[in-house]
């Protein structure tokens, strides 16, 4: 059961964007700070990648728990009320995403995502892994990764 109602849930969800998110800008940051240089959403890219390196040949999608189902993570819950809505919804994001991830590749990108559980409350340093990988001859990744329940 929901803590507020229809109304106030309805102006709650409408608020949430698409683009330029608190994780993204916070990856985004963290990659200029390192000298990397990128472009964003870029739209003739299949699923609009949210951040694309041309010289890495790397795509980026910072991903939101709840919307694309990040498998075993707390903050991917299915909502209690509507759940037959929300079932449906989840399906459709995920094809789309499993989609233009199969698309890029294809056409010789690689793909990495980055949940937002990762870049919520977290220091920099947990993301020191990440330019040896961005330089380096890794082709796809989804980061944190949680193991089965």
């Amino acid at each position: 059961m929901d803590v507020v109602d229809a109304s106030a849930r309805s102006v709650m969800m409408s608020g949430i964007r698409g683009k330029n998110t608190r994780p993204e800008i916070v990856l985004r940051k963290y990659l200029h700070a390192r000298g990397f240089r990128f472009r964003l959403h870029v739209k003739n890219l299949p699923g609009t990648p949210d951040i694309v390196l041309p010289r890495y040949r790397l795509c980026i999608f910072v991903h939101g728990c709840f919307w694309h189902r990040h498998l075993n993570c707390p903050y991917a819950a299915t909502p209690k009320s509507n759940t037959e809505f929300w079932l449906q919804k989840f399906t459709t994001n995920t094809i789309r995403d499993e989609k233009a991830e199969y698309m890029l590749r294809q056409a010789g990108w690689r793909v990495f995502e980055i949940w937002e559980c990762g870049l919520k409350g977290n220091d920099d340093s947990t993301l020191d892994w990440l330019p040896a990988t961005i330089r380096g001859v890794t082709t796809s990744l989804s980061w944190p990764d949680y193991p089965n329940k």
